[in-house]
């Protein structure tokens, strides 16, 4: 199958089918904000904004990498990227691979003109370095977009799902670093929704990436993805059977940090309200990720993709009052955030 019909399959998927984890959460439920009753606060001045990479964002959002290669990817592109313009925020593109390989699908990409100053993210699977892809092709996925950083996604689950996956994973971890230590930007490493452990946060900090997106459970599952792709039962049944496997986002989150505290972390995978923003960034998030309420608006148009941002910046902004946190980093103190117990 072709770059574009995956693709073009995996945005109808996402939007059609239920492909939620049947029952494992993302784990915010298990935290709670505690309530200040006298927040000493105005509501009104409440700051919101944090800096990656030494740009500043009005909120910590990023626009989780999800589409490109296709017409009407290329479309959900622009919104996404628009919206990301108007309201500061961060921006990640799916992967480029089509792009780099099909150049005429390249232009599906690129957002750079709608948003000149965004925090855009170019994006590759990290496990195309054991396929003949160098540091090379990194750098002109980079400049296909003009982007700020570049993730390099680990998705071996997915891969090990699909017909003519790319199973061979040996040796990858030294080609990441030669990636982090040559390409010239940033390079953040991402999971695509099944979480990153502690070890394997310990690994990726030691080769020298400048940041984790944990991406964890809870959100789309892709082996429900997959299972609605596959061409034979015997695929589906597999993809099924790993429908609840991963880690959910907090408890990533969690193990990233105590791996590579120093490192910026990124919280993706289910995240949808602005009081699940609030408890990632009060865990230790830099920026949070969000994706699957943002596809839906944005194939709509970028007035539905603003309203959506808007809305988890007025639950988050509420969030952050009612904690008695004035600004990002007094909502990360001690005591912000307790665990519920059961």
């Amino acid at each position: 199958m072709t770059h574009d019909h995956r693709k073009a399959d995996h945005i109808r998927i996402n939007l059609d089918e239920d492909v939620q984890f049947p029952r494992l959460t993302n784990g915010f439920e298990r935290y709670r904000l505690l309530h200040q009753a006298l927040p000493e606060l105005d509501l009104g001045k409440i700051d919101t904004s944090a800096s990656l990479f030494g740009k500043r964002l009005q909120v910590p959002l990023l626009i989780s990498s999800m589409t490109g290669g296709t017409a009407a990817a290329g479309a959900i592109n622009r919104h996404l990227a628009q919206a990301a313009q108007t309201r500061g925020i961060a921006m990640g593109l799916g992967s480029q691979r089509a792009g780099l390989e099909q150049e005429e699908t390249a232009d599906t990409f690129r957002v750079r003109a709608v948003a000149p100053d965004v925090l855009l993210f170019a994006n590759l699977g990290a496990v195309q370095l054991n396929y003949g892809y160098t540091v090379d092709h990194c750098r002109r996925a980079i400049e296909m977009i003009e982007a700020n950083a570049l993730i390099l996604h680990l998705n071996p689950l997915q891969e090990a799902l699909q017909a003519g996956g790319d199973w061979n994973w040996t040796g990858l971890l030294g080609r990441i670093e030669i990636v982090c230590r040559e390409v010239g930007v940033p390079v953040v490493a991402k999971e695509v929704g099944w979480g990153i452990s502690e070890r394997v946060a310990r690994q990726l900090a030691g080769a020298g990436v400048a940041a984790l997106d944990v991406a964890g459970a809870g959100g789309a599952s892709w082996s429900q993805v997959e299972s609605h792709r596959a061409p034979t039962e015997a695929l589906r049944r597999l993809a099924r059977a790993f429908a609840d496997w991963g880690i959910p986002t907090a408890e990533a989150l969690e193990q990233a940090r105590r791996a590579a505290p120093g490192l910026p972390l990124i919280a993706s995978g289910g995240v949808r309200t602005g009081i699940e923003v609030a408890k990632a960034l009060a865990l230790g998030a830099t920026a949070v990720g969000v994706a699957s309420p943002l596809l839906k608006a944005a194939t709509l148009s970028v007035e539905a993709v603003l309203a959506e941002i808007d809305h988890l910046t007025a639950e988050l902004r509420i969030a952050m009052f009612c904690a008695g946190a004035g600004d990002v980093t007094a909502l990360r103190e001690p005591g912000r955030i307790v665990a519920v117990t059961r």
